[in-house]
Protein backbone atom coordinates (compact mmCIF):
# COMPACT_ATOMS: atom_id res chain seq x y z
CA UNK A 1 0.00 0.00 0.00
CA UNK A 2 2.86 2.35 0.81
CA UNK A 3 4.35 1.97 -2.68
CA UNK A 4 0.94 2.39 -4.35
CA UNK A 5 0.33 5.58 -2.35
CA UNK A 6 3.78 6.92 -3.24
CA UNK A 7 3.25 6.28 -6.96
CA UNK A 8 -0.22 7.85 -6.82
CA UNK A 9 1.19 10.84 -4.97
CA UNK A 10 3.87 11.46 -7.60
CA UNK A 11 1.45 11.10 -10.54
CA UNK A 12 -1.27 13.30 -9.02
CA UNK A 13 1.16 15.95 -7.79
CA UNK A 14 2.97 16.29 -11.12
CA UNK A 15 -0.26 16.31 -13.16
CA UNK A 16 -1.81 19.02 -10.98
CA UNK A 17 1.33 21.17 -11.24
CA UNK A 18 1.54 20.76 -15.04
CA UNK A 19 -2.17 21.34 -15.56
CA UNK A 20 -2.18 24.35 -13.25
CA UNK A 21 0.95 25.90 -14.74
CA UNK A 22 -0.31 25.57 -18.33
CA UNK A 23 -3.53 27.36 -17.38
CA UNK A 24 -1.61 29.86 -15.23
CA UNK A 25 0.36 30.72 -18.37
CA UNK A 26 -2.96 31.80 -19.94
CA UNK A 27 -5.53 32.63 -17.23
CA UNK A 28 -7.49 34.82 -19.64
CA UNK A 29 -7.98 31.84 -21.95
CA UNK A 30 -9.14 29.70 -19.02
CA UNK A 31 -11.57 32.44 -17.99
CA UNK A 32 -13.10 32.29 -21.49
CA UNK A 33 -13.59 28.55 -20.96
CA UNK A 34 -15.25 29.20 -17.59
CA UNK A 35 -17.59 31.68 -19.27
CA UNK A 36 -18.65 28.86 -21.59
CA UNK A 37 -19.53 26.71 -18.59
CA UNK A 38 -21.36 29.59 -16.87
CA UNK A 39 -23.41 30.44 -19.98
CA UNK A 40 -27.21 29.87 -20.08
CA UNK A 41 -26.86 26.96 -22.50
CA UNK A 42 -24.60 24.99 -20.15
CA UNK A 43 -24.73 25.45 -16.33
CA UNK A 44 -26.82 28.64 -16.49
CA UNK A 45 -24.72 30.47 -13.88
CA UNK A 46 -24.90 33.86 -15.55
CA UNK A 47 -24.22 35.73 -12.29
CA UNK A 48 -20.68 34.28 -12.21
CA UNK A 49 -19.74 35.68 -15.64
CA UNK A 50 -18.21 38.94 -14.29
CA UNK A 51 -16.02 36.94 -11.91
CA UNK A 52 -14.71 34.42 -14.45
CA UNK A 53 -11.19 35.87 -14.58
CA UNK A 54 -10.87 36.06 -10.79
CA UNK A 55 -12.13 32.49 -10.41
CA UNK A 56 -9.73 31.41 -13.16
CA UNK A 57 -6.69 32.86 -11.37
CA UNK A 58 -7.75 31.41 -8.00
CA UNK A 59 -8.36 27.91 -9.40
CA UNK A 60 -5.12 27.63 -11.37
CA UNK A 61 -2.93 28.91 -8.53
CA UNK A 62 -4.70 26.54 -6.13
CA UNK A 63 -4.10 23.69 -8.58
CA UNK A 64 -0.36 24.39 -8.66
CA UNK A 65 -0.12 24.79 -4.88
CA UNK A 66 -2.03 21.58 -4.16
CA UNK A 67 0.32 19.66 -6.44
CA UNK A 68 3.36 21.09 -4.66
CA UNK A 69 1.84 20.57 -1.19
CA UNK A 70 1.13 16.93 -2.01
CA UNK A 71 4.68 16.28 -3.25
CA UNK A 72 6.38 17.88 -0.22
CA UNK A 73 3.84 16.49 2.29
CA UNK A 74 2.52 19.81 3.62
CA UNK A 75 -0.80 19.80 5.53
CA UNK A 76 -1.46 16.34 4.11
CA UNK A 77 -5.06 15.80 5.22
CA UNK A 78 -6.21 19.25 4.11
CA UNK A 79 -4.35 18.79 0.81
CA UNK A 80 -5.87 15.36 0.08
CA UNK A 81 -9.37 16.54 1.02
CA UNK A 82 -8.97 19.59 -1.25
CA UNK A 83 -7.73 17.42 -4.11
CA UNK A 84 -10.65 15.02 -3.64
CA UNK A 85 -13.27 17.78 -3.66
CA UNK A 86 -11.66 19.47 -6.65
CA UNK A 87 -11.45 16.28 -8.73
CA UNK A 88 -15.05 15.33 -7.87
CA UNK A 89 -16.16 18.72 -9.18
CA UNK A 90 -13.98 18.45 -12.31
CA UNK A 91 -15.23 14.91 -12.97
CA UNK A 92 -18.84 16.07 -12.78
CA UNK A 93 -18.03 18.97 -15.10
CA UNK A 94 -16.28 16.85 -17.74
CA UNK A 95 -18.99 14.16 -17.60
CA UNK A 96 -21.67 16.83 -18.07
CA UNK A 97 -19.75 18.29 -21.03
CA UNK A 98 -19.20 14.88 -22.62
CA UNK A 99 -22.67 13.42 -22.07
CA UNK A 100 -24.62 16.50 -23.12
CA UNK A 101 -21.98 17.65 -25.65
CA UNK A 102 -22.07 21.17 -24.23
CA UNK A 103 -18.41 22.23 -24.10
CA UNK A 104 -16.28 20.45 -26.68
CA UNK A 105 -12.96 21.21 -24.94
CA UNK A 106 -12.74 21.36 -21.16
CA UNK A 107 -9.56 23.45 -21.21
CA UNK A 108 -7.89 21.11 -18.69
CA UNK A 109 -4.48 21.68 -20.27
CA UNK A 110 -5.27 24.97 -22.00
CA UNK A 111 -4.28 25.06 -25.66
CA UNK A 112 -1.19 22.91 -25.07
CA UNK A 113 -2.99 19.54 -25.07
CA UNK A 114 -6.43 19.30 -26.65
CA UNK A 115 -8.67 16.60 -25.19
CA UNK A 116 -12.12 15.51 -26.34
CA UNK A 117 -14.86 15.66 -23.67
CA UNK A 118 -14.75 11.89 -23.13
CA UNK A 119 -10.94 11.91 -22.95
CA UNK A 120 -11.15 14.65 -20.31
CA UNK A 121 -13.71 12.65 -18.34
CA UNK A 122 -11.55 9.50 -18.53
CA UNK A 123 -8.52 11.48 -17.33
CA UNK A 124 -10.52 12.80 -14.36
CA UNK A 125 -11.81 9.32 -13.47
CA UNK A 126 -8.22 8.03 -13.38
CA UNK A 127 -7.19 10.97 -11.19
CA UNK A 128 -10.21 10.39 -8.95
CA UNK A 129 -9.15 6.76 -8.39
CA UNK A 130 -5.58 7.83 -7.59
CA UNK A 131 -6.77 10.52 -5.15
CA UNK A 132 -9.09 8.01 -3.44
CA UNK A 133 -5.99 5.83 -2.98
CA UNK A 134 -4.26 8.82 -1.37
CA UNK A 135 -7.31 9.43 0.81
CA UNK A 136 -7.33 5.83 2.06
CA UNK A 137 -3.56 5.69 2.51
CA UNK A 138 -3.01 9.19 3.89
CA UNK A 139 -0.94 7.82 6.80
CA UNK A 140 1.72 6.68 4.31
CA UNK A 141 2.28 10.22 2.99
CA UNK A 142 5.43 11.46 4.71
CA UNK A 143 7.90 14.24 4.01
CA UNK A 144 11.69 14.65 4.01
CA UNK A 145 11.25 18.36 4.81
CA UNK A 146 10.81 20.10 8.14
CA UNK A 147 7.80 22.28 8.90
CA UNK A 148 9.73 25.50 8.29
CA UNK A 149 11.07 24.31 4.94
CA UNK A 150 7.61 23.22 3.80
CA UNK A 151 6.08 26.59 4.70
CA UNK A 152 8.89 28.35 2.85
CA UNK A 153 8.39 26.21 -0.30
CA UNK A 154 4.62 26.77 -0.31
CA UNK A 155 5.03 30.49 0.38
CA UNK A 156 7.57 30.92 -2.42
CA UNK A 157 5.38 28.88 -4.77
CA UNK A 158 2.43 31.15 -4.02
CA UNK A 159 4.55 34.27 -4.54
CA UNK A 160 6.03 33.03 -7.84
CA UNK A 161 2.58 31.97 -9.09
CA UNK A 162 1.08 35.35 -8.21
CA UNK A 163 3.93 37.25 -9.92
CA UNK A 164 3.69 35.04 -13.01
CA UNK A 165 -0.10 35.53 -13.16
CA UNK A 166 0.34 39.30 -12.87
CA UNK A 167 2.90 39.28 -15.68
CA UNK A 168 0.85 37.28 -18.21
CA UNK A 169 -2.29 39.27 -17.42
CA UNK A 170 -0.53 42.55 -18.16
CA UNK A 171 1.39 41.29 -21.17
CA UNK A 172 0.76 38.05 -23.09
CA UNK A 173 1.18 34.34 -22.26
CA UNK A 174 4.86 33.47 -21.86
CA UNK A 175 4.29 30.34 -23.97
CA UNK A 176 1.90 30.57 -26.91
CA UNK A 177 0.33 27.22 -27.84
CA UNK A 178 -2.27 28.68 -30.19
CA UNK A 179 -2.20 28.51 -34.01
CA UNK A 180 -1.71 32.30 -34.12
CA UNK A 181 1.68 32.34 -32.41
CA UNK A 182 4.56 34.45 -33.72
CA UNK A 183 6.05 32.79 -36.79
CA UNK A 184 2.81 31.08 -37.82
CA UNK A 185 1.34 31.67 -41.26
CA UNK A 186 -2.43 32.06 -41.14
CA UNK A 187 -3.08 30.81 -44.69
CA UNK A 188 -0.97 27.72 -44.09
CA UNK A 189 -2.90 27.14 -40.86
CA UNK A 190 -6.14 27.12 -42.84
CA UNK A 191 -4.94 24.72 -45.54
CA UNK A 192 -5.97 21.06 -45.70
CA UNK A 193 -3.37 18.50 -46.91
CA UNK A 194 -4.36 16.52 -50.00
CA UNK A 195 -4.08 13.21 -48.16
CA UNK A 196 -5.92 14.43 -45.06
CA UNK A 197 -8.61 12.06 -43.73
CA UNK A 198 -12.16 13.10 -44.52
CA UNK A 199 -15.12 12.78 -42.22
CA UNK A 200 -17.21 9.66 -42.70
CA UNK A 201 -20.87 9.56 -41.71
CA UNK A 202 -23.49 6.86 -41.43
CA UNK A 203 -26.87 7.96 -42.81
CA UNK A 204 -29.86 6.15 -41.33
CA UNK A 205 -32.73 6.53 -43.79
CA UNK A 206 -36.22 5.86 -42.47
CA UNK A 207 -39.03 4.68 -44.73
CA UNK A 208 -42.62 3.56 -44.30
CA UNK A 209 -42.88 0.27 -46.19
CA UNK A 210 -46.34 -1.32 -46.17
CA UNK A 211 -47.18 0.28 -42.84
CA UNK A 212 -43.91 -0.69 -41.14
CA UNK A 213 -40.89 1.48 -40.46
CA UNK A 214 -37.75 0.37 -42.26
CA UNK A 215 -34.26 1.79 -41.63
CA UNK A 216 -31.53 1.57 -44.27
CA UNK A 217 -27.97 2.67 -43.39
CA UNK A 218 -25.64 4.05 -46.10
CA UNK A 219 -22.56 6.30 -46.25
CA UNK A 220 -24.53 9.02 -47.98
CA UNK A 221 -26.19 7.55 -51.06
CA UNK A 222 -29.96 7.71 -51.16
CA UNK A 223 -31.15 4.07 -50.95
CA UNK A 224 -33.43 2.47 -53.49
CA UNK A 225 -36.39 1.60 -51.27
CA UNK A 226 -39.97 1.16 -52.43
CA UNK A 227 -41.67 3.08 -49.65
CA UNK A 228 -42.55 6.50 -48.23
CA UNK A 229 -39.53 8.51 -47.02
CA UNK A 230 -39.86 9.59 -43.36
CA UNK A 231 -36.52 11.14 -42.46
CA UNK A 232 -32.76 10.66 -42.10
CA UNK A 233 -30.32 10.76 -39.18
CA UNK A 234 -26.56 11.17 -39.50
CA UNK A 235 -23.81 9.91 -37.22
CA UNK A 236 -20.11 10.69 -37.58
CA UNK A 237 -18.13 7.44 -37.42
CA UNK A 238 -14.75 8.89 -38.43
CA UNK A 239 -13.64 12.43 -37.71
CA UNK A 240 -12.08 14.24 -40.62
CA UNK A 241 -9.02 16.48 -40.56
CA UNK A 242 -9.67 19.93 -39.14
CA UNK A 243 -7.00 22.55 -39.87
CA UNK A 244 -5.62 24.46 -36.85
CA UNK A 245 -7.24 27.64 -38.21
CA UNK A 246 -10.73 26.98 -39.56
CA UNK A 247 -12.84 30.00 -38.69
CA UNK A 248 -10.77 33.00 -39.78
CA UNK A 249 -12.46 35.73 -41.83
CA UNK A 250 -12.00 39.47 -42.27
CA UNK A 251 -15.36 40.79 -43.43
CA UNK A 252 -16.41 44.16 -44.78
CA UNK A 253 -20.08 44.61 -45.76
CA UNK A 254 -20.56 40.84 -45.81
CA UNK A 255 -17.55 40.16 -48.07
CA UNK A 256 -14.58 38.14 -46.79
CA UNK A 257 -11.40 40.10 -47.54
CA UNK A 258 -9.02 37.71 -45.76
CA UNK A 259 -7.43 36.21 -48.90
CA UNK A 260 -6.32 39.58 -50.29
CA UNK A 261 -5.34 41.14 -46.96
CA UNK A 262 -3.15 38.17 -46.04
CA UNK A 263 -1.10 38.84 -49.17
CA UNK A 264 -0.11 42.30 -47.92
CA UNK A 265 3.68 42.52 -47.44
CA UNK A 266 3.20 44.94 -44.54
CA UNK A 267 0.01 44.56 -42.52
CA UNK A 268 -0.91 45.75 -39.04
CA UNK A 269 -3.99 44.32 -37.30
CA UNK A 270 -5.54 46.19 -34.37
CA UNK A 271 -7.74 43.65 -32.62
CA UNK A 272 -10.51 44.51 -30.16
CA UNK A 273 -12.83 41.53 -29.81
CA UNK A 274 -15.45 43.45 -27.80
CA UNK A 275 -15.23 47.21 -27.69
CA UNK A 276 -17.61 47.39 -24.77
CA UNK A 277 -14.89 45.65 -22.72
CA UNK A 278 -11.84 47.28 -24.34
CA UNK A 279 -9.29 49.38 -22.51
CA UNK A 280 -10.09 52.70 -24.18
CA UNK A 281 -7.04 54.49 -22.82
CA UNK A 282 -4.87 52.24 -25.01
CA UNK A 283 -6.38 53.67 -28.23
CA UNK A 284 -4.60 56.99 -27.77
CA UNK A 285 -1.26 55.17 -28.03
CA UNK A 286 -2.63 52.92 -30.78
CA UNK A 287 -3.36 56.10 -32.74
CA UNK A 288 0.34 57.10 -32.49
CA UNK A 289 1.58 53.60 -33.28
CA UNK A 290 -0.66 53.08 -36.32
CA UNK A 291 0.10 56.55 -37.72
CA UNK A 292 3.79 55.67 -37.53
CA UNK A 293 3.12 52.32 -39.23
CA UNK A 294 1.22 53.96 -42.09
CA UNK A 295 4.06 56.45 -42.62
CA UNK A 296 6.36 53.44 -42.99
CA UNK A 297 4.18 51.93 -45.73
CA UNK A 298 2.09 49.53 -43.65
CA UNK A 299 -1.57 48.87 -44.30
CA UNK A 300 -3.48 49.08 -41.02
CA UNK A 301 -6.85 47.47 -40.33
CA UNK A 302 -9.00 47.07 -37.26
CA UNK A 303 -10.74 43.79 -36.43
CA UNK A 304 -13.68 43.51 -34.05
CA UNK A 305 -16.88 41.59 -33.40
CA UNK A 306 -18.59 44.81 -32.30
CA UNK A 307 -21.10 46.57 -34.51
CA UNK A 308 -20.48 49.61 -36.69
CA UNK A 309 -21.91 51.95 -34.05
CA UNK A 310 -19.05 51.06 -31.72
CA UNK A 311 -16.31 51.02 -34.35
CA UNK A 312 -17.32 54.32 -35.99
CA UNK A 313 -17.62 56.04 -32.61
CA UNK A 314 -14.16 54.81 -31.59
CA UNK A 315 -12.62 55.79 -34.92
CA UNK A 316 -14.05 59.30 -34.65
CA UNK A 317 -13.19 59.79 -30.96
CA UNK A 318 -9.52 58.83 -31.36
CA UNK A 319 -9.11 60.04 -34.97
CA UNK A 320 -7.98 56.60 -36.08
CA UNK A 321 -6.76 56.45 -39.67
CA UNK A 322 -8.00 52.96 -40.46
CA UNK A 323 -11.26 51.06 -40.86
CA UNK A 324 -12.59 48.18 -38.78
CA UNK A 325 -13.52 44.83 -40.29
CA UNK A 326 -15.77 42.20 -38.73
CA UNK A 327 -14.32 38.92 -37.38
CA UNK A 328 -15.89 36.33 -35.10
CA UNK A 329 -15.40 37.12 -31.41
CA UNK A 330 -14.09 33.65 -30.48
CA UNK A 331 -11.50 33.86 -33.25
CA UNK A 332 -10.29 37.26 -32.06
CA UNK A 333 -10.04 36.00 -28.47
CA UNK A 334 -7.91 33.14 -29.75
CA UNK A 335 -5.61 35.36 -31.82
CA UNK A 336 -4.48 37.61 -28.97
CA UNK A 337 -5.25 37.68 -25.23
CA UNK A 338 -5.48 41.45 -25.13
CA UNK A 339 -8.37 43.80 -25.76
CA UNK A 340 -7.06 45.68 -27.71
CA UNK A 341 -3.97 43.95 -29.06
CA UNK A 342 -1.80 44.53 -32.12
CA UNK A 343 -0.28 42.14 -34.66
CA UNK A 344 2.22 42.80 -37.46
CA UNK A 345 2.11 40.42 -40.43
CA UNK A 346 4.17 39.84 -43.54
CA UNK A 347 2.15 38.06 -46.25
CA UNK A 348 0.07 36.22 -43.67
CA UNK A 349 2.95 35.35 -41.33
CA UNK A 350 2.73 36.81 -37.83
CA UNK A 351 5.95 38.73 -37.16
CA UNK A 352 5.01 40.61 -34.00
CA UNK A 353 2.17 40.36 -31.47
CA UNK A 354 1.81 42.61 -28.43
CA UNK A 355 -0.47 43.44 -25.53
CA UNK A 356 -1.68 47.04 -25.33
CA UNK A 357 0.78 47.53 -22.45
CA UNK A 358 3.69 46.72 -24.80
CA UNK A 359 2.87 48.90 -27.82
CA UNK A 360 6.26 50.61 -27.52
CA UNK A 361 7.91 47.26 -28.42
CA UNK A 362 6.49 47.36 -31.96
CA UNK A 363 9.01 47.93 -34.72
CA UNK A 364 8.13 49.09 -38.23
CA UNK A 365 10.85 48.73 -40.84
Amino acid sequence: MKYIVTLSRIIVGILFIISGFIKLNDPVGFSFKLEEYFSPGVLDLDFLMPYALGISIFVVILEVLLGIMLLIGFRVRITVWSLLLMIIFFTFLTFYSAYFNKVTDCGCFGDAIKLTPWESFTKDVVLLVLIVVLFLGVKYIGSPFGDGSKRLIVGLSLLVSAIFAYYVLNHLPALDFRPYKIGANIEEGMSVPEDAPVAIFDYSWKFNVNGEEKVVVTNGDYPAVDGEFIGVETKEIQKGYEPPIHDFTIEMDGEDMAASLLQEPKLVMVIAYDMAKSNYRAFAEIKEVTDKAMKNGYKVIGMSASGKDYTQKLKKEYQLGFDFYFTDETTLKTIVRSNPGVLVLEKGTIIQKVHYNDLEDLKFE
